[in-house]
């Protein structure tokens, strides 16, 4: 019997290329002799309903197709769960996929690691009873995701820069109080998040030392500083060279908690809610697709 594999499309992903890489993904995966069943929400609940579904009535596998947003969808069907996770970058950041070292750009390559089956298990993070895989933004960069949702123009990646741009004019540092594996640390910072994988948003090494099977998350927290000098060290954060400065420190523990007046948590790019909020690495808590070693 053929493996049977749901694949879950963003269409939007991408300004329209999620449609094109799923299209080409379920012809690899068929081509090569896999029961492909696609889906495709009308809407982020039904998405999630979807995969939810899928893995709830048994498949062998679920890939999604998209971004770290649909990575953060997909993990809420199959966290913790004994089930394969798979995934085919198509969005504008795919720092997941670049984490467990899936090809960007080249939907054949990662339906082929599908087609291979090759699996590792990595850890997960969890909040309450939500999933992430990528690096939790508490800080000024969880500000500029509010003001980017709140914006209509311009559209895509753009956006966001506009939105960094407004918010560093009015951003001042925040009083925050973290609590990682029961010790206390009271401090006030510019940024702050809590990686388990290296980088977010295309590439930003924030916590580039960061393990995705070592059971820990790392804590990365920018001291107060100017905003010219925050502008001149900003593009060391695609090196990770900015974790030598002296305002930066990086920790590491199992749970991380997180308070801060006024501050939105995100991971994976998604809204998670309102701080104070606990952070836990759960280890082992998935099976991804990998390529082959």
């Amino acid at each position: 019997m053929s493996r049977q594999i749901a694949l879950l499309v963003n269409p939007t992903s991408g300004r329209g290329r999620g449609s094109r890489v799923g299209r080409a993904v379920a012809a690899r995966l068929r081509d090569a002799g896999l029961a492909v069943r696609e889906l495709a929400g009308r809407d982020v609940r039904e998405s999630q309903d979807l995969a939810l579904e899928a893995v709830e009535q048994g498949t062998d596998a679920l890939v999604v197709v998209g971004g770290d947003g649909m990575v953060h969808l997909g993990l809420q069907a199959i966290g913790g769960t004994d089930v394969p996770f798979g995934v085919a970058p198509a969005g504008t950041g795919n720092d997941f996929a670049r984490a467990v070292g899936v090809p960007r750009g080249d939907p054949i390559a990662a339906a082929d690691i599908v087609v291979a089956g090759a699996e590792r298990r990595i850890d997960l993070g969890r909040t309450g009873d939500q999933w992430f895989g990528g690096v939790v933004a508490a800080g000024f960069d969880a500000r500029v995701n509010d003001r980017a949702n709140r914006m209509t123009w311009p559209r895509g990646r753009m956006r966001y820069n506009v939105a960094m741009l407004i918010e560093l004019g009015v951003f001042r540092p925040v009083p925050y109080v973290l609590e990682l594996d029961g010790e206390r640390w009271e401090t006030s910072a510019m940024l702050v998040v809590a990686g388990n994988i290296p980088s977010y948003g295309g590439g930003m090494k924030v916590t580039p030392d960061a393990v995705v099977d070592d059971g820990l998350l790392d804590v990365m927290v920018v001291k107060p500083l100017s905003t010219a000098r925050f502008l001149t060290v900003f593009p060391r954060v695609y090196s990770g060279s900015h974790v030598t400065l002296p305002f930066v420190e990086i920790r590491r523990a199992k749970q991380v908690r997180i308070d801060a007046p006024g501050i939105t948590a995100y991971a994976d790019g998604e809204r998670l809610g309102p701080l104070p909020q606990t952070f836990e690495a759960v280890p082992g808590a998935l099976r991804v697709m990998v390529p082959a070693p």
